[in-house]
């Protein structure tokens, strides 16, 4: 009996796919532990958020270097040690709010370890994907973050509660640690003999069958051509958009749990299953996102910049007028339902910006989102940041913490930017390759 040959880089995505899940097991894990381990012992609401954003510090610092090393030594090799030094960290560095020093340095430097994976991810799917896949398989990768978060949001509050904080922290390690094996035993870097074969008859144009757009390694000796993508407005376009994407999405992930403890009186234990839907729902969104835009691609429906706007804009313009109603709502499956449906959009968008890295330069994909996320991680360190200064402003004048008022400051915020950023992104982005 003839064996089907299950082609290398669907395993790569696969794989990749499980990476960003785990990773954000961890990071909302963190953001639950921390959080009732905190308020046990009555730790203010700006501590929580220089504490909860100091992960961002360590995450910015390293992802312009994540997309040089991947692009010098491979992302398979970037990955590995990114997931072996923030498990490691996880596994020896308790969680106790009280040794403040010992919590800011772990925090920075599990940021600095998970700073090179998404740089190197892009230049391991640049590799190995060909460019009607990229839509779908960029965003089955990234779903797997939300996937990650929903995950945690159901099962992490019910580990904390009957295992204790530290708990967290051991699965965490355990799950990276298992993570590693699967990575080491089951990817490679591409060989010329693994590049797909792919006929595209009625669609395909000479630049889209060119070997460095559908997945060749580039030469690790080439020159960045580092001034053409800082000045590049496409790029622009794409880095003002990740800031506005994780500025969102890190407000909701590290703040969600204060406004339902907060906000409507509700903890996440006693909410069961419904607190995982606004994540779930990012996963789902993301995977329809790219699947919809390889289909407008690949039938040639739409060109790919068409795409990548349409796409965009309707995530982002969606996700803003649900943030903007959330605050209005005073019951817990109202807000769930307008976070569900603004984090759902907004992983919409994804086949719109993100994947624009790799359409614009395939050769420089790691660098370019290495340049785009520090701007995204910026975000996480400017909202997370404001955020815990808004409401304990808010306190120090003597407003209540579950006034609607209060939390649509909080919310109004990432609502406006993305409004302005999708009218960036319709303006200035682009679908055709512009650094050969």
């Amino acid at each position: 009996m003839m064996r089907m040959k299950f082609p290398k880089r669907y395993v790569i995505v696969l794989l990749t796919f499980i990476c960003t899940n785990v990773c954000y097991i961890e990071r909302v894990g963190f953001s639950i532990a921390y959080t009732a381990a905190a308020d046990a012992i009555g730790v203010n609401q700006a501590t929580k958020g220089i504490i909860l954003s100091m992960f961002y510090y360590g995450y910015v610092i390293s992802q312009v270097p994540g997309g040089f090393a991947a692009q010098r030594i491979g992302g398979r090799r970037v990955l590995l040690l990114s997931f072996v030094l923030w498990s490691l960290i996880c596994g020896l560095i308790p969680l106790d709010p009280n040794r403040v020093t010992i919590l800011v340095l772990s925090r920075l430097f599990v940021g600095v370890a998970q700073g090179f994976i998404f740089p190197a991810i892009h230049t391991v799917l640049a590799q190995w994907v060909p460019p009607q896949e990229r839509s779908r398989s960029v965003s089955l990768t990234t779903s797997g973050m939300y996937l990650g978060a929903a995950c945690g949001m159901l099962f992490i509050p019910s580990m904390v509660k009957h295992m204790g904080t530290q708990s967290v922290f051991f699965v965490e390690a355990v799950l990276g640690a298992a993570w590693c094996i699967l990575w080491f035993k089951f990817s490679s870097e591409p060989t010329r003999t693994d590049l797909p074969k792919v006929a595209m008859p009625k669609v395909a144009s000479r630049d889209m069958i060119k070997p460095q757009a559908g997945g060749v390694v580039p030469p690790r000796t080439v020159k960045i051509p580092w001034r053409r993508i800082i000045f590049s407005l496409p790029v622009w376009a794409i880095l003002i958009n990740n800031f506005t994407f994780h500025y969102a999405l890190y407000v909701l992930m590290n703040w969600l749990p204060t406004y339902f403890e907060l906000g409507l009186q509700l903890s996440l234990e006693d909410m069961g299953s419904s607190k995982m839907l606004p994540y779930f729902n990012m996963f789902i969104f993301s995977n329809i996102g790219g699947v919809v835009a390889d289909y407008l691609v690949t039938r040639r429906i739409l060109s790919v910049t068409n795409t990548r706007k349409i796409l965009n804009t309707i995530g982002f313009v969606v996700s803003a007028f649900a943030l903007m109603a959330l605050p209005l709502f005073s019951t817990p499956s109202g807000t769930v339902t307008c976070s569900a449906i603004s984090l759902g959009f907004l992983a919409l968008g994804r086949a719109g910006f993100a994947v624009n890295h790799i359409d614009i330069a395939p050769k420089f994909a790691g660098i370019v989102m290495g340049v785009s996320n520090t701007a995204g991680t910026l975000a996480g360190i400017v909202g997370v940041g404001l955020t815990g200064s808004i409401l304990e402003a808010a306190k120090a004048s003597n407003k209540d913490l579950t006034s609607s008022e209060t939390w649509s400051t909080v919310f109004s915020v990432p609502a406006y930017l993305c409004i302005f950023s999708s009218f960036v992104f319709l303006i200035f982005s682009t679908g055709e390759k512009i650094f050969e």
